[in-house]
């Protein structure tokens, strides 16, 4: 039995409201939460007269960080060219190693020892030394960002070309396709969803990065900032630099993802969305 064209036609929007009313909840369920927890955090100071320098009200810290918004976006762009220098030098450079990774037994088996000494090692222990090294400029923080964000993009690179079907494998090589053939055709289409969930982490730990360096040697930047700032105890404005850090990573995280929905529309997390 067929159904009445009409009857379809006015059931057709209803059956896409669900996917437009969670395309929206995304958006609009996050802001109201977070609003709701700066109403309640500016009520407690209020209420129970919290010491600004102990835990300062929303409304100190924008007034602080509105104040001092010059210095502010100076400090946040430095703090943001680190972020994106380390991130884009850890991408140039993870791709290629989990290629080789995968490629060969042999060289997984030296470098692989080598990637978590890297990571074994502290930062904050690591960045002073750099300093005497390299200087006391950008380099050594643009290497400590590059140190923290690239480990778990090599993993997630590596696993997404490590995760390729064998069938497909087979089928590449019925084919008579070539080991370039077959990475650009086969193995890395098939492993970019695990490159972009690397992506969206190295990009979260690029900011963490940044901030660790600018603790330890910096003039300018939102960790310098901080650090400055609770120096002379203005806490509100260093809880502002904190609030705007986790702002930059948030921003910076949903342009992997849109970016991720654009170039990867075959993944399982873009078409649930």
């Amino acid at each position: 039995m067929q159904p009445d064209p009409a009857v379809a036609t006015t059931l057709a929007p209803m059956r896409r409201r669900p996917s437009l009313l969670r395309r929206t909840q995304e958006i609009w369920l996050p802001v109201v939460v977070i609003a709701v927890l700066v109403m309640l955090w500016e009520i407690a100071c209020r209420v129970f007269a919290v010491p600004g320098y102990l835990l300062p009200s929303p409304s100190a810290i924008w007034a602080e960080t509105w104040q001092m918004r010059k210095q502010v976006l100076v400090h946040g762009e430095a703090t943001l060219i680190t972020v994106l220098a380390g991130f884009l030098v850890s991408v140039a450079i993870s791709l290629p190693l989990a290629v080789a990774l995968t490629a060969s037994r042999t060289i997984a088996n030296a470098i692989y020892p080598v990637l978590i000494l890297t990571q074994s090692i502290p930062k904050v222990a690591l960045a002073p030394i750099l300093v005497v090294l390299l200087g006391a400029n950008e380099l050594p923080r643009i290497v400590i960002t590059f140190l923290i964000a690239f480990f778990p993009l090599v993993l997630s690179c590596a696993a997404g070309l490590l995760a390729v079907p064998p069938e497909l494998m087979e089928l590449g090589r019925a084919c008579k396709a070539s080991r370039w053939q077959e990475l650009t055709r086969i193995r890395l289409p098939f492993a970019m969803p695990f490159v972009f969930s690397g992506l969206k982490a190295a990009i979260a730990l690029a900011v963490v990065g940044a901030v660790v360096a600018e603790f330890v040697n910096a003039d300018r930047g939102l960790g310098y900032m901080i650090i400055s700032a609770t120096a002379f105890f203005k806490v509100p404005l260093a809880w502002g630099a904190l609030i705007l850090l986790s702002i930059m990573g948030i921003v910076l995280f949903q342009v992997v993802v849109v970016i991720e929905r654009i170039l990867v529309p075959w993944s399982n997390g873009n078409e649930k969305a």
